[in-house]
């Protein structure tokens, strides 16, 4: 937060009404992520996260988000009055997909591999495919998911990973002691990679703040864990329009917790990289 004290806006601001300044007498600044500015009415102070035609919105510095309409001097910048634009077409520097890599503006999807990544589930595909999509199609990895681990053996029977043909698999709740990481130990292999993070399920892998919410709420032992949450936030929906709002929230990797990014990204560079007999 901007600190403040007298005469933070200079004598000729303060003469004035510069909410009401005529155009061309307060500074233009073009939009751009991890600029902070403040509110004008010295509400809220964060960085930007995003924008649109109309508005933008900040993030502060504890992860809660606000909306605030554009507008001639509606914000400030070191305490003085601006006016934020949206940037001229054209990106500063290479282009980036939602994971965070270089994207790649002049490629085909390239032919699937034979090696795939595999998911716990159709939310858990369906996030990997909004955050990495551009990365897995550049490198032609497919994205399946499995309708429980409990079936994770037989998957990778039947797959037969060996040299050329890898297996990685992301599983939801993947911690010492648990189902997950036993079933993982039996299909381990040179060829099969098996990662997970430690949620008890790929929503809470979404950054609360992204979502709007102060954090993930505790759910009892014994009740299906999606309609707790969605009971416990008072969202009146079901639970799969209650993804939809979640998904939609996501803007890139920023979004996520660190625990899935890490994991995804081996996972990545485990199907794609080279193998030790293929030279």
């Amino acid at each position: 937060m901007v600190t403040k004290g007298a005469g933070r806006y200079g004598r000729d601001v303060l003469a004035g009404d510069w909410r009401r300044a005529k155009k061309g007498t307060v500074p233009e600044i073009p939009l751009d992520r991890d600029l902070v500015v403040e509110d004008a009415d010295e509400t809220f102070c964060g960085a930007v996260v995003a924008w649109d035609k109309a508005t933008v919105t900040l993030e502060d510095g504890a992860g809660g988000r606000r909306v605030f309409e554009l507008g001639p001097a509606a914000f400030l910048v070191d305490g003085k009055p601006v006016t934020l634009v949206r940037p001229a077409a054209g990106p500063k520097g290479p282009l980036r997909s939602a994971s965070g890599s270089i994207a790649v503006t002049d490629a085909r999807a390239r032919t699937a591999r034979e090696s795939r990544i595999y998911v716990e589930g159709a939310h858990d595909a369906e996030l990997v495919e909004k955050v990495w999509g551009h990365d897995l199609r550049v490198e032609g990895v497919a994205v399946e998911f499995l309708e429980g681990v409990d079936d994770l053996p037989a998957v990778v029977e039947e797959f037969a990973p060996g040299p050329g043909r890898r297996l990685g698999v992301l599983v939801d709740h993947l911690v010492p002691g648990s189902k997950e990481s036993r079933i993982a130990e039996r299909v381990h292999g040179e060829d099969v990679l098996v990662v997970g993070h430690p949620y008890v399920d790929v929503w809470q892998a979404v950054r609360p703040s992204a979502v709007g919410i102060r954090s993930w709420p505790e759910v009892p032992r014994g009740r299906p864990w999606k309609e707790g949450v969605v009971d416990a936030l008072g969202w009146r929906m079901e639970t799969g329009e209650a993804w939809r709002r979640i998904l939609g929230s996501i803007r890139g990797y920023g979004d996520l917790e660190p625990s899935l990014l890490g994991r995804v990204e081996e996972l990545i560079d485990f199907v794609t990289g080279p193998h030790p007999l293929e030279d």
